[in-house]
């Protein structure tokens, strides 16, 4: 497969600049066998009782940072918490960085920062002198939203994207960007789905800033994908395989949803918890063992999620969805309307491809 492949054309002016209003409100793109134009508070008559909705609990951090080593001004980008505390980040400049510098930050003078190590491709390890709610703190006072290069803020980040950019389930701090999916969740859609006998289960993946970065290899199963750090906790793991013993579909909310999900998951279908770092690269031929339903928002050309959404639903069918949302008016990207997708059951051997080795199982 090459990149090309994954390629469309997009008009700038779908690209979303600011959310729907309310946010339920936004349109909803349903893909199966035929397409159906629907908005998004439609959802509870999408889906059947019994049905579970996994969603991303993950907040959204300021994760933008004016850091200092001497005069030289270095900026950061928080990328993942690591397990030991310490976190992984992305750096301007990097290359002027040695391990055992010491980094002072604009805006918190009491936050400072040792270089642990230096990746080769501009990654850096820190360790920070605050954690818990004194990090938390400090990164409010230092830190900025790191919105994606697409939505335009001439003048900075906006007052209300600190609003906009978190969804309704944020409840642990990590993410440097949002599950842009959950951004179109309101109480009165939540309590329609109660209503409705459709169950809702929390992980936490916290979408790291790899997610912005673009592929550059023409051969997509050579692109590396950056790790992010996940939770499914024993009891959400156990909601999951219990919906699925009783014949509910599983429904993940957002791409950081499935692919934990199916990172979490053994050949036989069952969940397992799961605490730790996933690089899964979903591409079309993989054998989804878990997910049912996708809802997702529309995504990049040339881009991972396009991929992953392309091996969920069908490349043919994805491409023609796309097609239909553009000539619409559908909007794309973060802000953007979403889709439901139901996954193509396919009955060809599959190829998997779950880590930035490329190893296939």
């Amino acid at each position: 497969m090459r990149l090309s492949d994954f390629d469309f054309d997009l008009p700038p002016e779908r690209i979303a600049q600011h959310p729907a209003r309310p946010r339920d409100s936004a349109r909803l793109l349903v893909v199966g066998d035929a397409l159906a134009d629907r908005i998004v508070r439609d959802l509870p008559n999408l889906l059947s009782p019994g049905d579970i909705l996994v969603t991303n609990d993950t907040r959204v951090i300021p994760a933008q940072l004016a850091a200092r080593r001497g005069a030289a001004q270095i900026g950061i980008t928080l990328d993942r918490p690591l397990a030991d505390g310490d976190w992984h980040v992305l750096a301007r400049n990097a290359r002027r960085l040695r391990a055992g510098d010491t980094l002072s930050f604009d805006g918190a003078p009491e936050l400072a920062a040792t270089v642990r190590d230096r990746d080769t491709d501009g990654g850096v390890t820190l360790v920070f002198n605050l954690a818990g709610p004194a990090f938390a703190a400090a990164l409010r006072r230092a830190g900025a939203l790191a919105l994606p290069p697409y939505i335009e803020r001439t003048a900075g980040v906006l007052p209300q994207d600190a609003e906009d950019y978190q969804t309704i389930f944020a409840e642990r701090d990590g993410a440097v960007a949002a599950p842009t999916a959950g951004l179109h969740f309101t109480p009165a859609l939540l309590a329609a789905l109660d209503r409705r006998g459709v169950q809702r289960v929390s992980i936490t993946l916290h979408v790291g800033a790899g997610t912005f970065l673009p592929v550059r290899t023409e051969d997509v199963a050579a692109h590396r994908m950056h790790a992010e750090r996940g939770e499914i906790t024993p009891a959400a793991a156990a909601a999951i395989n219990a919906a699925r013993a009783s014949g509910g579909r599983v429904v993940a909310v957002g791409t950081t949803s499935l692919r934990l999900l199916e990172s979490a998951t053994v050949p036989n279908s069952t969940i397992h918890p799961f605490a730790g770092e996933t690089e899964l690269f979903i591409l079309p031929g993989y054998r989804f063992r878990t997910v049912d339903r996708l809802m997702t928002n529309f995504h990049l050309p040339r881009s991972t999620l396009f991929m992953l959404v392309c091996a969920f639903a069908g490349t043919d069918r994805m491409r023609a969805a796309y097609a239909h949302a553009i000539a619409t008016g559908y909007r794309f990207y973060s802000y953007g309307d979403a889709c439901l997708l139901d996954r193509v059951h396919r009955t060809a051997p599959a190829r998997l491809v779950l880590d930035s080795r490329g190893q296939d199982v």
